[in-house]
């Protein structure tokens, strides 16, 4: 099971931006779709956007789409989320996830096999 660290929150003004890393080890991610999750308090855990195996197929939530940017580097056991024009609304903790080849774009909690401890992220308005 590949085990994954988050890392790069913090607060931010609205309209900010802000680099979020997923560090992966145990295996390579290579074969793996990684996904970012975002939760707020009291707030079911809301799909944020995900990356398929390859890299060249990327996918986000609506609340996300033209905002945030998902990308990966196998090679380093990487992904980034590149979060630009933040809104106070997208304050939450932020998890990567993992999920074996096999799904298409998963998007539910449920399609993910392994999870990070989470990264705080605050936006203030």
């Amino acid at each position: 099971q590949v085990q994954l660290v988050e890392s790069g929150g913090g607060l931010v003004q609205a309209g900010g931006s802000l680099r979020l890393s997923c560090v992966a080890s145990g295996r390579s991610i290579s074969r793996c779709i990684i996904g970012w999750f975002r939760q707020a308090p009291g707030q079911d855990r809301e799909f944020v956007a995900g990356t398929m195996w390859g890299g060249g197929t990327t996918y986000y939530g609506d609340s996300v789409k033209g905002r945030f940017t998902i990308s990966r580097d196998n090679a380093k056991n990487t992904v980034l989320l590149q979060m630009n024009s933040l809104k106070p609304e997208d304050t939450a903790v932020y998890y990567c996830a993992a999920a074996n080849v096999g799904r298409f774009m998963p998007r539910r909690v449920g399609d993910f096999d392994s999870w990070g401890q989470g990264t705080q992220v605050t936006v203030s308005s």
